[in-house]
């Protein structure tokens, strides 16, 4: 228990409750399960991560071959779902990520 490790009384979880996830629909192929690699968006009835699929379409790899390494437990259809998601997601939040300008 986390309370042994911080040589404290031990704690429980009424007077300190851990937050809750639960799974939720991203889309139509695209889940967050905390149950399923660790809340990490994955698509639907799989283990793959999105983020590696992403990956593999920024590298230039065709969806084509995508699906094929996958399998097939993926498609299209579902790629360019996370595409889509990644570009709303990168448009909602650039602001966040920009840097600062050395500028005069």
């Amino acid at each position: 228990m986390l309370a042994d490790v911080w040589g404290v009384d031990r704690l429980s979880e009424a007077e300190y409750p851990l937050p809750t996830m639960k799974k939720r629909l991203v889309g139509r192929y695209i889940v967050t399960d905390p149950k399923i690699c660790h809340g990490k968006p994955t698509f639907r009835g799989t283990r793959i991560l999105v983020a590696d699929v992403l990956e593999q379409v920024a590298n230039g790899m065709a969806w084509e071959s995508i699906v094929e390494e996958w399998r097939g437990s993926i498609n299209g259809d579902a790629i360019a779902e996370a595409v889509r998601v990644a570009s709303e997601t990168f448009r909602e939040h650039a602001h966040e990520l920009a840097l600062e300008s050395g500028g005069a």
